[in-house]
């Protein structure tokens, strides 16, 4: 199998549990991030091409059993056709040797980026599908209309087209009749560790003053609403509002908060420690296209871990039926409050999750995939 998804160093997605359940029976060959936008005249966007020249010469390597690694070189600039056709060639030379090395032919290719669509179709698949995740072209950093293009051919040429929200399949689905809606799953035994006995809690939160009022997960313009997290902050003065995650975006005024404490991304090992310490995990996201098209992964792994749940209003929150929704800031601290009548992990609400898991979703993905007859491209 080929997988076009992130860099495989960064936090654990969907595609990461996807490709790491299906690797128990497959060979993976999983290609890092080709990028969907143009590089900025930024520090952090030089660093990043520099870490990316650093990492293309690394050979393909196993980073765990059966999952394959390759660090493309693709120039991140798509908006020009003829660029597209110069990125395709250059890709389709790189994947043809990783999948020589690996003894590879016909593959399942699975794409999680549009930016694949330049090479999808052309690396002699077996089935193409296009598993999409999110409404990519919302994104505030993307360069949308060569992204529209990218993404409305993939759809058009996949075999099966993958969704994980309701919102996803309606725009969806017209492009390509062979479109699915499955949605996100759990790694409910790792979380479930919330709840045991012999589970520690981190040094860094501990001694926190309660409640502790918890999220993690990647802090970007997109993904979270500073003021609405300051306003939570600034309610509940006497406790401490932990933020865990890659921060991407300003936030200078929670750090000037003292009960704020933003203690940087830590290892998905590491979680169920932390869910632990939590009183309530909250999904503070803004409500965008980006996000109303999202299946947030981390309010099944709240629930997992035993916590309330407080969101805004994201579908695929409301979905689920245990969160509590607010609103407006002032609605959503209320919700904050009524989630602490009854505090931190509780076996009754993980239980909740226990059909949930990423093991039950792979198995569905699979059947979808048995059903599909190969299209010729």
């Amino acid at each position: 199998m080929i997988c076009f998804g992130h860099d495989w160093s960064g936090d654990p997605l969907s595609k990461t549990h996807l490709m790491r359940h299906l690797a128990k029976e497959n060979r993976v060959l999983w290609i890092n991030s080709i990028g969907y936008r143009t590089p900025q005249a930024s520090a952090r966007d030089f660093k990043r091409a520099v870490n990316k020249l650093k990492m293309m010469a690394e050979p393909v390597k196993e980073v765990e059993k059966n999952i394959f690694v390759l660090n493309p070189f693709a120039i991140p600039a798509y908006g020009l056709p003829w660029m597209r056709r110069v990125n395709r060639e250059i890709l389709r030379l790189q994947i043809f040797r990783a999948m020589k090395k690996l003894g590879m032919s016909r593959p399942i290719n699975w794409v999680f980026n549009p930016t694949g669509s330049v090479v999808a179709g052309s690396l002699g698949e077996e089935l193409l599908v296009y598993y999409c995740v999110d409404e990519f072209t919302a994104f505030s950093d993307a360069g949308t209309q060569s992204l529209i293009e990218m993404e409305d051919s993939l759809i058009r040429k996949a075999d099966l087209v993958v969704v994980s929200a309701q919102r996803l399949f309606k725009s969806k689905s017209g492009r390509n009749p062979n479109t699915v809606l499955v949605r996100h799953g759990v790694e409910y035994d790792h979380f479930r560790k919330a709840l045991a006995p012999e589970t520690k809690i981190p040094d860094d939160i501990a001694k926190l003053p309660k409640p502790v009022i918890g999220y993690f997960g990647l802090m970007a313009a997109d993904w979270i609403d500073v003021d609405l997290i300051e306003h939570v902050a600034k309610h509940f003065a006497s406790g401490s509002v932990v933020l865990l995650g890659k921060v991407t975006t300003d936030v200078s005024r929670l750090q000037s908060l003292p009960n704020v404490h933003l203690l940087g991304r830590k290892p998905f090992a590491d979680l169920p420690g932390y869910s632990k310490a939590f009183d309530v995990g909250i999904l503070p996201f803004p409500i965008s296209e980006v996000t109303l098209n999202s299946n947030p992964l981390k309010v099944r792994e709240y629930f997992a871990a035993g916590l309330p749940v407080v969101s805004t209003r994201i579908p695929e929150v409301e979905v689920l039926g245990t969160a509590l929704i607010g609103d407006t800031k002032e609605e959503f601290v209320k919700r904050i409050e009524e989630a602490l009548k009854d505090p931190g992990p509780k076996a009754a609400r993980s239980d909740t999750m226990k059909g949930e898991s990423w093991a039950g979703r792979v198995e569905e993905v699979r059947r979808h995939v048995a059903g599909i007859t190969p299209r010729r491209r």
